[in-house]
């Protein structure tokens, strides 16, 4: 990179902590027990990981916070915090009470089961 310590220097800016937040991109598949959604949060810790369920709105919300490297003195960024969130409408047949969530290398993925009452079920037939 052709550019001197000055013009980085001029150049330096941070994303704001309350600029807009960023939409992380899901994929949402479904099976008879109910729904897995998977959302790509990268550098979200567990510990910066909200998961509420406010009515019948599920809200997914992470901060990212890249902080200065011991012992180096930044001259450019262009990111330096970042803030997630995505809400979605559950639908009455889902079981908010037992939403499982596990966070592994950046990829939240929840599991919305359905309500016992919503499952597909099988009838059996008797003879006689």
């Amino acid at each position: 990179m052709n550019m001197d310590t000055q013009e980085l220097k001029r150049d330096t800016r941070a994303t704001p902590a309350s600029a807009t937040p960023l939409v992380p991109p899901v994929d949402i598949f479904e099976d008879a027990e109910g729904i897995v959604l998977r959302a790509d949060l990268p550098g979200v810790a567990k510990e910066n990981l909200s998961i509420d369920v406010d009515g019948e709105t599920l809200i997914v919300e992470g901060r990212v916070s890249l902080g200065e490297a011991a012992g180096l003195q930044g001259l450019y960024s262009e990111i330096r915090a970042a803030h997630y969130r995505r809400s979605f409408v559950l639908g009455r047949d889902l079981d908010a009470s037992r939403i499982e969530a596990t966070l592994r290398d950046g990829v939240l993925q929840l599991r919305l089961p359905r309500t016992e009452q919503a499952r597909p079920r099988r009838i059996e037939v008797k003879a006689g």
